[in-house]
């Protein structure tokens, strides 16, 4: 026979083409991709109110069909990171993934799976990651509160994790917005530190949660003070030694004196 046989690993061109436009799509700078990144980023907004405001719409006709809708549009997120990703090993290990197949789970069996529900919020966590929000702070003038900011939704990310957590496994019973707002009440009060002690977790697992959730909380409550108090510095990697951050009139690398060229954004 003449005909050499197709090598199994290699895949078929239209997949190869599908593969080309979606990274153009993802991480392109031109119209089409940047008009396709900022709806990407308004439905994952508009997800993260559905999620919110979930345990007070859960009771109406249209909950299932939007629940179902969502878990369409996560899936397809799933299949084009997957896509674009250099390989599947790669894709698997990143956190995300799984956040999103077990978001894709609480969706599709929310029954059996809503003790979960509250690493949907880690959706959050995600957009900020986004590097068309980083792109868009810079370039309305915003670039030296990225710290502060990111500091900012990590807490709240936190925050609203804890809410969900104590809301799935303790006040997840209670009819309408109740049990969500006793959460976040008991989440805040616990993060603070304040304590008011008039609604408390029973059992092991509520005592557990309240001590993770003290100690993590005023962890980050020291990490947005120092966001905020902290001297602002610009990220321009030294070509001598690869010192990152800098002051943002600075010179010369404090680390091996190298002369720095650090663009003025006001200029």
């Amino acid at each position: 026979m003449t005909d050499e046989p197709l090598s199994i690993t290699e895949p078929p061109p239209f997949i190869e083409r599908l593969r080309r436009q979606l990274r153009g799509l993802y991480f392109g700078r031109d119209r089409e991709a940047v008009r396709f990144q900022v709806a990407m980023l308004l439905v994952d907004i508009v997800i993260l109110c559905f999620f919110i405001l979930g345990p007070y719409l859960r009771a109406g006709a249209a909950y299932v069909i939007v629940d179902y809708v969502i878990a369409a549009i996560i899936a397809f997120e799933l299949g084009a990171r997957a896509l674009i990703a250099p390989n599947l090993r790669y894709w698997a290990m990143r956190p995300m993934t799984w956040v999103d197949i077990v978001v894709l789970g609480t969706l599709l069996f929310p029954n059996q799976l809503h003790n979960f529900a509250f690493l949907r919020v880690l959706r959050i966590w995600a957009i900020s990651q986004s590097k068309l929000v980083t792109l868009t702070l810079r370039r309305l003038g915003h670039g030296d509160k990225e710290d502060v900011i990111q500091a900012c939704v990590n807490f709240l990310v936190f925050l609203f994790l804890v809410t969900g957590f104590v809301y799935s496994n303790f006040f997840y019973g209670e009819d309408g917005f109740t049990g969500f707002v006793d959460a976040l009440y008991f989440s805040v009060a616990t993060v603070t530190t304040t304590g008011f002690g008039d609604i408390v977790l029973p059992g092991t697992l509520g005592k557990l949660t309240s001590i993770v959730t003290m100690i993590i909380g005023i962890s980050l409550f020291v990490r947005l003070a120092q966001a905020i108090v902290r001297p602002y510095k610009v990220i321009f990697p030294c070509p001598q030694c690869g010192l990152s951050r800098h002051e943002a009139d600075a010179v010369h690398c404090k680390a091996c004196g190298h002369v720095l060229n650090i663009p003025d954004d006001g200029a």
